[in-house]
């Protein structure tokens, strides 16, 4: 039997009930005001396994981590940890316990280096505790490192580290509490094919040492490859636990949704031939060098290449968030130079970043006002006061429109699950009605159902005559949304294919070419 044969039945001797589990919920309940978030959940995870916790946003996984973690105590139920009812008051009791998360959003201090991102607030002491050892936190952290088969100067300063390395610091960090417990809330979001891989090898060997993982996801193509089991949540509620590698996707995508999903596999409809965006010899530096393309009315544009391509710099530079060195931008066939974000929305731009919760939301505020941001000038009466009755009217209809699962309007934004917080960003654009609209990622982290929503979504607002640019690091995405398709490469547009007959090998050739080539 080979190695990766016995890790698998180990995982599938341990589902079997013949191996004490690590970790074990039962009865799980929470509430909040006005919302019953968990209900009587079950999950369990085995030493070695990988187990796939999958569900729509809003279905309770996060809450469900949270407890496990010591952020919030169950209304009901029990948690035990080798087999022993355990109380979890805190998150520091949780790593206590050898259980530690790796957020989607990483955690970490840009100005510190690795080493002390590892061990901040435990570093090693000597002098009688009146000095940092900065030696052994140095020789720990590359032990660490070393166990995870990476190569990470423990002196280098985390932000200068690109986000899978920094990803991996996190994984050191989560390892230095000794932990039998890991939780990865969406660990592939912004990596590349081979930093995936690269993590998956990171994966089995920590299976290989007996480390239980809790891998949470929205991708199927992963719980296929790397999971041993999948539980599926509903609205707060277990619905089952099943064999990942003899579960088809479908049974798990109707469990997660509670419904069956139409699936389109190219866009529909076609591009008017009125040019609403001209874009020529755009250049910044290295990260953009000579882009020129034109975007149609009624058109989604799709952008496809690598990561560090240079796509996101693009689109900035075209909302005026990032100056540029060179060339022009046109709108409406008139020529503009668009110093700053307000000056383009004021010329009928909106840019949905990649990173929402720095650049998209006040986390702090109201679903309803991140709404409204945007359109307060439309909201005034008697160009002094606002009107909260429309604005109100205006945010619960966008709520609806996108099936926001929210309390209400009045709930703090930074409460919701990331991908309602995705579609409250898509709202506050929507109601802004701004005629090109630019899309980074505008599906990451948010769940299967709300992704076939938000592609109805898009490519109705193409029908009505929007102009679209979608970016996004999903080559299903890109195909299946895009009438156009520009690669980039090394912040170059290295070609242009039909989004009819595009497909993933004929997007990756052009990803991977380090030099310019006629347009296709």
């Amino acid at each position: 039997m080979g190695e990766t044969d016995a890790i698998h039945a180990s995982a599938a001797a341990a589902a079997a009930g013949k191996v004490r589990p690590l970790l074990a919920l039962s009865g799980i309940e929470k509430s909040f005001p006005g919302v019953k978030a968990l209900r009587g959940v079950e999950f369990t995870l085995h030493p070695g396994e990988v187990h796939a916790l999958m569900g729509e946003n809003g279905a309770g996984k996060s809450t469900l981590m949270k407890i496990i973690t010591g952020v919030y105590q169950p209304d009901a139920g029990e948690m035990k940890v080798d087999g022993q009812s355990v109380s979890v008051p805190d998150p520091r009791a949780a790593q206590a316990l050898g259980i530690s998360i790796i957020h989607q959003e990483l955690f970490l201090m840009n100005h510190l280096t690795a080493a002390q991102n590892i061990f901040i607030g435990r570093e090693p002491r000597r002098g009688f505790g009146f000095f940092v050892d900065e030696g052994k936190m140095r020789a720990d952290a590359a032990a660490l490192f070393a166990r995870m088969k990476v190569d990470i100067d423990p002196d280098v300063e985390v932000g200068t580290l690109t986000v899978a390395r920094q990803q991996l610091v996190e994984i050191a960090k989560a390892l230095s509490f000794n932990s039998r417990v890991l939780i990865m809330d969406e660990p592939t979001s912004a990596l590349n094919e081979t930093e995936v891989e690269h993590l998956f090898a990171i994966i089995e060997d920590l299976k290989r040492q007996g480390v239980g993982i809790v891998y949470i996801t929205h991708k199927m193509d992963e719980v296929k490859r790397i999971a041993d089991r999948v539980t599926i949540m509903r609205d707060g509620q277990y619905i089952d636990t099943l064999p990942a590698a003899t579960t088809d996707m479908a049974t798990i995508i109707s469990l997660m949704v509670g419904r069956e999903l139409a699936d389109s596999t190219r866009a529909e409809g076609r591009a008017g031939e009125d040019v609403v965006l001209s874009v020529k010899g755009l250049n910044r530096g290295k990260v953009i060098r000579n882009v020129s393309f034109a975007l149609k009315r009624g058109e989604i544009l799709g952008f496809a290449g690598l990561m560090g391509a240079g796509r996101t710099e693009v689109a900035r530079a075209i909302f005026g968030a990032d100056p540029i060195d060179g060339g022009e931008i046109e709108i409406h066939g008139r020529r503009e130079v668009i110093a700053s974000p307000r000056e383009a929305v004021r010329l009928g731009l909106a840019y949905l970043s990649e990173d929402r919760k720095h650049f998209g939301l006040v986390t702090g505020m109201s679903v309803g006002d991140n709404i409204t941001m945007a359109s307060w000038p439309r909201f005034l009466k008697g160009g002094f006061f606002m009107d909260d009755g429309r604005m109100r009217a205006a945010s619960r209809d966008y709520v609806e429109r996108l099936r926001v699962k929210t309390p209400s309007i009045f709930q703090e934004t930074k409460l919701l699950s990331g991908g309602n917080q995705q579609k409250v960003v898509i709202a506050k654009w929507l109601l802004r009605d701004c005629d090109i609209l630019i899309f980074d990622e505008p599906t990451r982290g948010i769940d299967i159902g709300a992704k076939a929503e938000i592609y109805r979504l898009l490519q109705g607002l193409a029908d009505q005559g929007k102009a679209i640019i979608v970016i996004s690091s999903e080559l299903p995405e890109v195909l299946r949304l895009s009438h156009r398709i520009l690669v980039m490469c090394e912040g170059r547009i290295t070609g242009e294919l039909d989004g009819r007959t595009a497909t993933q090998e004929s997007i990756m050739h052009l990803a991977t070419l380090r030099q310019p080539i006629a347009a296709e």
